[in-house]
């Protein structure tokens, strides 16, 4: 059994939850009760509630004393189950009586619902086509039918008060008639009106639901999920619920005394206010639905699911339980919302392929199993027993897993060893030390502690690319750390001792030994009166080491035996005294000015006056040596082809008398 609540609204599911086996004894059902609370709280409300195929309408008799179900739908024409008219999926109409099947007969098209009007005794059927059959009861033949303007009709209702015949179209309209005058005398578009601003619609809606309350007020479904409130005054709806899953509407019923409207789809059942449309409370079976129907008078809900077992809820806020089933009202306080679980310690639940690994399939159908879901319940006692033969080495298989847990048991209560990263081991060991003086500090303080860099993403490369590893051997580091010679020392060797232990067994581990906190503490404090001393000592040592190493480099040069270089000219350079270099970087050092005047006086450079009044300058670009040779070998190459040349005057052609030729 289970609890749900909505706006503090509890909805107690009567029909949720394994139920015992039926073939356990009444001895063994007793035992369960007293030794599982969940099994003593079971209520098994109605015994093997359920149909033998999925059933798509669910009804309560007029006295409350019978449920109904079928496929398609049906009617009671009586207060009880002795006249009942059914509907099949195959176009037949059965009439039942008390005693059993009575008459059955044929509507010319495929039927989907039917409604009965008491004072004339006539039964509306509308299906797939766009007449409503008439079948009279009292004269046993069928009358004519009514024309509608629609293709086709999914569902009617009768207004009990006035007698008005409504039914609704696959265009997403609801047709009005008058049974006396055999004329229509309304129209609504419900399929135009269920369209709001925040609906989203893909396609169009047609009706799914109808019901009528009291003399002016109907509810209508849509397919879309729509459920629309009409004043029947008025052609427009006072009040448009959307479900939000965008499936067909199943259902509309109304709950008179809280003034509520239930509407239900496949997924969800939905309680509002039909005065102000505020949700008042929801329910989600753990089943697909495809009809509802409230229980007359009491709190009770029924509901006909996408299997065949029913769903029966009860919400006391609606009304009370009904007579047969009054305990519920005692019980609703002590119910709880965990589902139940059944427990069966004597029985072993195992599947056909664990029956194969044993042996047991001879066993399939016999009273040592008991078929139940995908596979058999059999006795606890004889399970162990045939395990027992077929693996007689189970027991010690067990004693070494045993074994292997209290091993691993105390190996948890031993001191873990702290794994050091393979890159600043000793910064990370002083990490630690730091982050256990500090948690110490918040025990005793509580003060919040800050985050570890050794936890911190942005500086895990630190501790794991060697391009970070700290050099104590520099003088940065000697000068900012001036204690490190003693610090460094005593952490040495602690990180000696840690790997020492990592390379022993589990086994063998030992906790490593260390000083007490006290005296940590006192050599902290003689650390920091030594500060200035130690900064001292490591100046007077940094510059022994660099006089040292200025005697090595002055030693080396000594001892060093200088040799001449000799360095080869390209071809086709010739070799120029230093002394050029040395004038051309005089030449660089003077100004713009002072170079002007020295190419003007080697004739480089001449300045002249124009006619306009600016100047005009005039300079010679300096050749290197290899563009004076080949400026040379040009022009002995142009005197050599001008003695060569030969004369064309000889073959000047001479006038002839004729045509001349073109």
């Amino acid at each position: 059994m289970q609890v749900s609540s909505l706006n503090e609204v509890k909805i107690y599911s009567l029909s949720c939850g394994k139920s015992l086996p039926e073939w356990l004894s009444d001895r063994k059902k007793r035992a369960l009760q007293k030794k599982d609370v969940d099994v003593r709280r079971r209520i098994e409300l109605i015994q093997d509630f359920e149909m033998p195929t999925v059933c798509t309408t669910i009804k309560v008799s007029k006295d409350g004393q019978y449920i109904l179900a079928t496929v398609v739908t049906f009617e009671t024409l009586s207060d009880d189950y002795s006249k009942i008219v059914f509907l099949h999926n195959d176009r037949y109409i059965e009439f039942h009586s008390q005693s059993g099947f009575y008459y059955k007969t044929r509507i010319p098209k495929f039927g989907r619902d039917f409604s009965y009007h008491y004072p004339s005794c006539d039964l509306y059927f509308v299906g797939a086509s766009s007449e409503v059959y008439r079948l009279n009861l009292e004269q046993g033949r069928y009358l004519n039918p009514l024309q509608t303007d629609a293709a086709e009709n999914n569902v009617c209702d009768i207004n009990s008060v006035h007698g008005l015949f409504a039914t609704g179209t696959i265009e997403g309209r609801v047709e009005c008639w008058d049974p006396r005058t055999r004329g229509r005398v309304g129209l609504l578009d419900c399929a135009l009106s269920s369209v709001t601003a925040d609906s989203e619609i893909n396609s169009l809606p047609t009706i799914s639901a109808l019901k009528f309350n009291g003399a002016l007020t109907m509810a209508v479904g849509t397919s879309t999920g729509q459920v629309l409130l009409y004043d029947l005054r008025s052609d427009k709806p006072l009040l448009v619920k959307d479900h939000q899953y965008g499936l067909p509407i199943k259902s509309v019923h109304f709950q008179d005394s809280l003034d509520l409207i239930l509407s239900a789809d496949s997924r969800i059942i939905k309680m509002w206010n039909k005065n102000s449309g505020k949700i008042f409370t929801s329910l989600e079976p753990e089943h697909d639905i495809n009809d509802v129907c409230l229980y007359p008078n009491s709190g009770m809900l029924l509901t006909a699911n996408e299997t065949p077992k029913m769903g029966i809820y009860y919400i006391p806020v609606l009304g009370p339980a009904p007579r047969w089933c009054s305990f519920l009202d005692n019980l609703t306080e002590e119910l709880e919302e965990n589902p139940e679980s059944t427990v069966y310690d004597d029985y072993k639940f195992v599947t056909k392929k664990d029956l194969e690994n044993l042996g047991l399939t001879h066993l399939i159908g016999s009273p040592f199993l008991r078929a139940y879901m995908h596979g058999f319940f059999m006795d606890i006692r004889l399970y162990h027993k045939v395990k027992l033969m077929v693996n007689p080495f189970a027991y010690e298989e067990y004693r070494k897993d045993k074994i292997r847990q209290k091993i691993e048991e105390t190996r948890a209560q031993r001191v873990q060893l702290k794994k050091l990263p393979k890159v600043n081991k000793e910064l990370a060991l002083k990490l630690i030390e730091e982050e256990e003086e500090k948690q110490r500090s918040t025990w005793k303080k509580k003060v919040k502690s800050l985050p570890n860099i050794l936890t911190d993403d942005r500086f895990k490369v630190m501790f794991e690319n060697p391009d970070f590893q700290v050099d104590e051997e520099s003088e940065e580091f000697r000068l900012l750390n001036p204690l490190v010679s003693k610090i460094s020392e005593k952490r040495k060797k602690k990180l000696r001792l840690l790997e020492q232990q990592e390379l022993r067994e589990q086994e063998e581990e030992e906790e490593p030994e260390g000083k007490p906190s006290d005296a940590e503490s006192s050599e902290s404090s003689d650390d920091e009166k030594d500060w200035v001393e130690e900064v001292r000592k490591q100046r007077r040592l940094l510059q022994q080491e660099e006089k040292v190493k200025r005697q090595e480099r002055l030693r080396e040069d000594q001892q060093t035996v200088l040799k001449p270089q000799f360095y080869e000219i390209k071809a086709g350079e010739e070799f120029r005294s230093f002394k050029d270099s040395a004038t051309k970087q005089k030449l660089l050092n003077k100004t713009l000015e002072d170079r002007l005047k020295l190419e003007a006086k080697n004739g480089t450079l001449s300045v002249a006056d124009t006619t306009v009044g600016s100047k005009q300058l005039t300079f010679t670009l300096k050749r290197s040596e290899q563009q004076k040779k080949q400026q040379e070998a040009e022009k002995l190459h142009r005197q050599e082809r001008k003695t060569l040349r030969r004369s064309a005057g000889h073959l000047k052609s001479r006038h002839r008398r004729g045509r001349p030729f073109h």
